[in-house]
Parts: C-alpha cells; structure tokens; sequence
C-alpha cells in the first residue's frame, strides 16, 4: 500500500515518466474502443496519455508508473470522502463475507432507502446501478404517470447516455440555438424520432422556459434540470430560474431534479436542500453508492407508487440494491451526517482554492473566471466580467490554454478534471498541505503559459 506523501513537490515538475500508462493505454487501444470505458478518460480534449491508476488513498491517486498525485476527480464525485476512508472499506469487507449479489431482497436496502428518505425528505426510493439508468428511469415513470410523451431539458446539461437524453448534452453543440424547444442529438446512433421527443431550453433564462411552457406547457410529460450543472463547467442557477422551474408544476409537469452529482456532496439533502428547491422526483448516484455502482430515483409516494410492481410503469435490474453498493453507500451517508461541520470544511476549502487560483491568474495576466459552490469548482479560461451563468457563455473559454495549463499541472502532481468544461470535487481528506500545493503548482503553470 502506498503512504500518501508528506509533502507534494511542485517546485520542479515531476519526472514525465508514463512507461506503464503508455504500454496499458496501447492494450486497452487493442481491445476497448479508444482504450477507455469513459470518453473524458482518454485526455483528448487536452493531448498526452492518460494516466492509469494503480490505487489512491485519501487525496492522492498514484499511477502504473508509481507517481503521485493531489486528485480533484474523486473517481468524478463520489470520493467526498477521500478514497479508500475507513468506514466504507471495512463496511464493504463486512458484506463482502456475506455474498456479494443475492438477487433477491435483502435488509441493506432497505435500511439505505430509510436513511435517504429521512435525509432527503422523499416519500419512495427504488435503487438501480447507475446515474443513467435513474434518469432513464424517471422520465419513463413520469411519462406513465403523466399519460404525455414530451420532455424537456436545458442545453448543456447532461443527464446520462439514454437516447432520450443525447440531446444538447454539455457537448458544446448549440445548433439550433435560435430555435423555441429545437433539439439535436449529441451523438451519433440516436434516432431523430427520438430527439424530437425531447425539448430544449435555455439553462438560467426564466423567460425561455415560461414562454415554452405557454406554448407547449400541456404536452410535456417531465422537466428534467441539474440544480447546480456539473457537464458544461460549474453553472450556478438564479432565484428566477429556479422559481419558473417551479412555474412548470402548475401545468401538470412533473419536475426532476438530477441530482446524480450534486446529490449529498452540497448538503446531506444535495442541491434540493441548498437551494429550497421542491422537485417531484429527484435522482441520485455517485455519492449515493459510496464510489460503488449505485443510482437511485425517488420522491412523491403518488407518483413512485406507478413503478412496477406496485403500478403500470415497468423498471428493473438484476443488481439492483446489490449488498456491497449498499453497505458503501450506508457507510458514506452515516459519516456524512454524524459530521454537520464537514460541508463548512469543504465550502471553505474550495473557496480559498478558488480566490487562490483567480489571484494568480491576474497576476499572470491569464484571463480566468471561476465559478464555485460547496465543493464544486470550475477555473474557466475566459475573462466574464459579468460572470458565466450560461454555456454560451462559457463556450469561448479557451481551451488550448486550459489544455496546456491541466498539462503543467499535472507535471507538478496535481490532477485536475481533463476538460475545460468539467466540474473539480474537493474531499475531506483535502488539507492546507494539498490546497498550498495546488496554488503553488497553479502558479508556476499560470508562468508557463
């Protein structure tokens, strides 16, 4: 097992040894399409080889190659934290002895959907394997419930890979932009029938979102939003969205709340709890399953009781409530509640990470603008004087400089998310040692621009 260093060298970049990542990533190449099982993995967006990970422990993540490295990805969120923490560990060994998948009921689910219902305030909770399959799994139930086909989203954001929802999904495809509630698929592969099933709007304009609810508010079986988007960098919604948000529920739209990456890492009631919001049905993932495969949907009883078995709406999965993801998940959410001064610590953090790194970009003549929330950060490389609240705002960050700061960066042991248009994740086991060694490394990164 590797010790977590002392100190992180950021004076000198480190070694730029990737032996055993290149001979890896040249494997993978081989056999898995583009050598990675995630896109964002494959560092195309900023060049060079992408590191493969032989462990990581609290803040650190250490390579084939054996380097080192301050990690702001937390596996993309779950890591709230640290990796590899204690309790999490010894309770997935705990269930570990006793089977892990049964294929039928068993009493860890059923204590973790108690515990989410009574933090979150939801009435049902149905447990799945994956963010995507909540998502896709809401909006199917909402439609059943609602007896309408139309759904809508907000361009930019990015609810999982169903087909439905590949549409304007934080890829920077804004075609169509001119257009009332017009959508283009973001990949390839989806149908046009399918796409034109789902609407789209603009993220923070109120104005939009009323105008299409008076043109099409009776057709729309779902709203599906991120409180706080994640996929198009860090964007912060207004007061006024968020009340026409709720404006669409006068209309018999059932409100969704995807709450996969801000769920339990802004709050123990996520983003809901943060920002008084009241969604009909809400999505979790990631943080959920303490860095297993978990998702989950829940939320009004009148509604969740249209599932299968209990109603017409079918949806199922063979590792559903799988007893390893439900012990982690239970170990991560007891420790979040039995410490009510963790997210102070972490809004703290990411602050002071966040003044940090604007200062040393002014001081480096290096336009930047970052936007931040709880644990949450994203460093745009685009001077917004007014502030980023949209995509389209976001859009003209440059991102050749973005490409070649994330190189610098993790030449000095700092791993930062490989795209300009990805949200970073602070755990607990960030301290002053990683924050000075991160602005450190920012400074010498900002230089070398």
């Amino acid at each position: 097992m590797t010790t977590p260093p002392s100190s992180v060298p950021t004076d000198v970049p480190l070694p730029p040894s990737t032996t055993q990542s290149e001979r890896l990533f040249a494997r993978a190449k081989a056999v898995t399409p583009g050598g990675v099982n995630s896109p964002v993995r494959a560092f195309r967006s900023v060049g060079g080889t992408p590191r493969f990970i032989r462990e990581a422990h609290g803040a650190y993540l250490t390579d084939a190659d054996g380097t080192r490295y301050v990690d702001y990805i937390g596996s993309w969120g779950p890591m709230i934290l640290g990796h590899d923490f204690p309790a999490v560990r010894n309770a997935i060994g705990t269930a570990l002895l006793r089977g892990t998948s049964f294929g039928a009921p068993g009493e860890g689910e059923v204590e973790l959907a108690e515990l989410v219902t009574r933090l979150t305030g939801a009435e049902r909770v149905r447990f799945v394997n994956s963010g995507t399959e909540a998502t896709m799994s809401a909006l199917r139930l909402a439609r059943g419930f609602t007896g309408r086909n139309f759904i809508l989203k907000f361009r930019g954001n990015y609810h999982g890979h169903a087909d439905g929802l590949l549409v304007e999904a934080g890829s920077g495809l804004l075609t169509n932009a001119d257009a009332l509630g017009a959508a283009a698929p973001s990949s390839a592969g989806v149908p046009a029938e399918y796409a034109a099933l789902t609407l789209v709007s603009e993220y923070n304009d109120p104005a939009a979102l009323d105008a299409l609810m008076q043109e099409r508010g009776h057709e729309i079986a779902a709203v599906i939003f991120e409180p706080v988007v994640g996929n198009a960098g860090v964007l912060i919604p207004t007061p006024e969205f968020l009340a026409a948000l709720h404006r669409v529920k006068d209309r018999g739209v059932v409100l969704i709340a995807d709450e996969v990456m801000t769920g339990f890492r802004l709050s123990l009631n996520g983003a809901t709890g943060l920002l008084g919001l009241q969604p009909d049905l809400t999505c979790w993932g990631k943080i959920i399953g303490g860095g297993l495969p978990v998702g989950a949907y829940g939320g009004r009883a009148e509604i969740m009781d249209f599932v299968s078995p209990q109603g017409p709406v079918y949806q199922a999965g063979t590792l559903s409530g799988n007893p390893l993801a439900m012990a982690a998940g239970l170990a991560t959410l007891r420790e979040l509640e039995a410490d009510p001064e963790l997210y102070a610590r972490l809004e703290a953090y990411t602050t002071q990470l966040a003044a940090g790194l604007k200062d040393i970009a002014a001081k480096a003549g290096v336009p930047l603008t970052v936007n931040h929330v709880g644990s949450m950060l994203t460093a745009f490389f685009v001077d917004a004087p007014g502030g980023i609240r949209t995509y389209a705002q976001a859009a003209p960050s440059d991102t050749k400089a973005f490409a070649a700061w994330f190189q610098h960066l993790l030449a000095r042991g700092i791993y930062w998310a490989p795209s300009q248009f990805e949200s970073i994740f602070v755990s607990a086991a960030h301290t002053d040692l990683e924050l000075n060694a991160t602005l450190e490394a920012a400074r010498g990164a900002y230089k070398e621009l």
